[in-house]
Formats: structure tokens, sequence, C-alpha cells
């Protein structure tokens, strides 16, 4: 296996100074057994430039589906996290000045926590048994916001609940060998499909889904599909529905140009749009659905939509799976998006 590091959102350049990655129960940052060490060009360490990312050397380490892992980084200097704010589970950090601990097998020496995802941007597993990869690529309704929402005051943080893990789940027990398809997440939270809707709250920094389908689909290894949750954000940030549907074909076009098979949803219902935002979601909408194939420049439909709508307010989420927003799905809701996606469809 081998990881992806990023100085992406940096004006210095990133060093790491040493690095290592193991198996874990993902309960604490210890792991099982030593953890083996990442080189980067067969060395320890490596400078990452401003605004630059850099994959590892292959490193051996055995895993299966569903497998935790824990990649650990020794950082010298100033460190300047990605945009990934939001993982939904706790990562482990020691204490600055402390020295390097990558090479821990317990964890006594991480005494503080985030929920942040910092600088790991990609893993790369090497399995040739594969059928390929989908990448599930949207904003937060795919990074998972509202995946530890278990009901009731319940609150399940890192038990990886989201759809897409759902999804893997779902592939590993029922699917049989031949037809396994690996799972990744490339969801970032407040993000849009288009670059230029003119009501956005802030700068993206190059976050569109046109932007970033380069580094975060194009430029992944053993990529052969999309699931593409994009046009939630459009609306609020003032996008109409020729603008949606521009960045969907320029997007579709590049994936499939590239031999990725694209799987979409239809935009899914939020109390909060007005009449004239829902009339562009169901112009979005039925360019989607039309012969379940988005006019011909897809090659599938997600029924997300139907999936999560109240039957009663149609342009509302069900009560039983509104996070409480009215935007995201808590985990009952996001079984049941994982639930109606058609295994035949994506490995036939």
């Amino acid at each position: 296996m081998r990881v992806r590091i990023q100085n992406t959102f940096s004006k210095t350049r990133l060093t790491v100074n040493a690095a290592t990655v193991g198996r874990t129960d993902g309960k604490s940052a210890a792991t099982q057994g030593r953890p083996r060490p990442v080189t980067f060009a067969g060395r320890p360490e490596a400078v990452i430039p401003a605004g630059g990312e850099l994959w590892s050397d292959a490193t051996a380490l055995k895993t299966g589906a569903q497998d935790d892992i824990a990649v650990s980084l020794s950082v010298a200097g100033t460190a300047v996290p990605g945009r990934h704010e939001t993982a939904f589970r706790t990562n482990y950090l020691t204490e600055p000045g402390t020295g390097d601990h990558t090479g821990d097998a317990g964890s006594a020496a991480y005494t503080k926590t985030t929920e942040s995802t910092y600088l790991v941007t990609a893993v790369d597993v090497r399995n040739p048994r594969l059928r390929g990869g989908l990448v599930a690529y949207g904003s937060s309704v795919v990074d998972g916001v509202g995946s530890t929402n278990c009901g009731n005051g319940c609150n399940q943080l890192g038990t990886n609940r989201r759809w897409t893990d759902d999804l893997a789940r779902r592939v590993t027990t029922e699917l049989p060998p031949s037809r396994q398809l690996a799972i990744a997440n490339a969801g970032v939270i407040g993000t849009t499909s288009a670059a230029d809707c003119p009501d956005l709250a802030e700068p993206l920094h190059g976050l569109d889904g046109q932007t970033r389908l380069e580094r975060d689909v194009l430029s992944l290894h053993g990529v052969t599909g999309v699931l593409y949750y994009y046009g939630t954000n459009d609306l609020p940030a003032g996008c109409d529905a020729q603008q949606i549907l521009a960045s969907y074909r320029d997007t579709f076009h590049r994936l499939r140009a590239a031999g990725i098979k694209v799987y979409v949803t239809a935009i899914t219902p939020r109390p909060g749009y007005t009449d004239q935002q829902n009339r562009y979601r169901y112009t979005v909408n039925s360019f989607v659905s039309r012969w379940n194939n988005c006019t011909g420049i897809c090659d599938g439909t997600l029924g997300f939509d139907q999936a999560l709508k109240d039957p009663l307010k149609p342009n509302s989420i069900s009560p039983s799976y509104d996070n409480g927003d009215g935007i995201h799905a808590n985990i009952a809701g996001q079984q049941a998006l994982a639930d109606t996606i058609s295994l035949s469809m994506l490995a036939p």
C-alpha cells in the first residue's frame, strides 16, 4: 500500500521527517504490532513544496476489507491542514516538541485528539483481485455529515456509517470474490459542482467539483466508476439549472473520456429550497432520470432523492432519515441510501 500527503493550502514547504503505517482496531492510536516504515523515493523523509502533494513508495502491509489502518507522520515546523475538518472519527496527536513517535506501537504519547484529517488525502492498496474502484464524489452528503447520528441524542463517532461505508460492506458481503470493488470517499463539505455559483459564502479555493476532479478522481489508481452526488449546494449558492447541468456535462465527459463510468443521483430534497430552486432541481433531476442514464451522458442513476423524500412532503427528507437539519441523512438514512444502489449495475 501507499499514502498521499498534501501541502495544498500552505505557502511554505512541508517537511516530513518520518512516516509509518500499521493496522489498528480504530479505537486508539495503538497499532497491531510495530508499524511499518514508509519511504518517499527510497528515503525516510520528504519535502513537499507549497501547494503540492506527494505519494509515498509502496509499503508491504497486508490488509483485508473493512480493516482500519493508522498512518503516522512526524512533521517539522508548521503544517497547514487540509479542508477535511469532518472526518467523523478520532485522530491522534502528540504534544509539539515531544519528538518522533511514528514507530510507537502503543498510544501513550498520543495525548491529544482531533476529528479532522490533516495531511493524508488518499490511501492506495494494491489488490489485483479487485474489478476496480468506485469514487463517491460530492459535498457534505458524501463526506458523511449525519453519519454519527443514531437518533434520540445518540452519537456514534468513528463507526464508519456513511452511506459509502455501508455500500462497501454490501459489496464485501453480497458480491462474489470475482466481482469485488473498492469504494473511496472523495466528499468535501461545503463544495459545489459548478465553479461559478454567484452566492457562495466563501471562496472554494479550487475545491469545486470541476476543479478538483483531476486530483481527487482522475489521478487515483484503479478508478473504474464515480458515484456522483452534487448539486445540493449549487442551488442555495445561486446556480440555476443550466449552470449545474453545464458542470455535469463537463465533468461527465472528462470522466468517460478517461474510461470511467458515471453513476449519478438526482438532487435530494431540502425544505429550505425556494420555489424557484425546486424548479431548477426538477429540471436537473429530469435530465438525470431520463432513460436512467442522464440523457446518454452517464452510465446509470442512483435513486437517492426517492429514498430520502418524505412521501407526504416530497420537497423534504423523511423525518425518520433526517439528521435534524433537513439536509443530511442520519445513520438510518445513510443505510437507506446504500441499500437503494443496485450492485448488479455497479458490478455486472
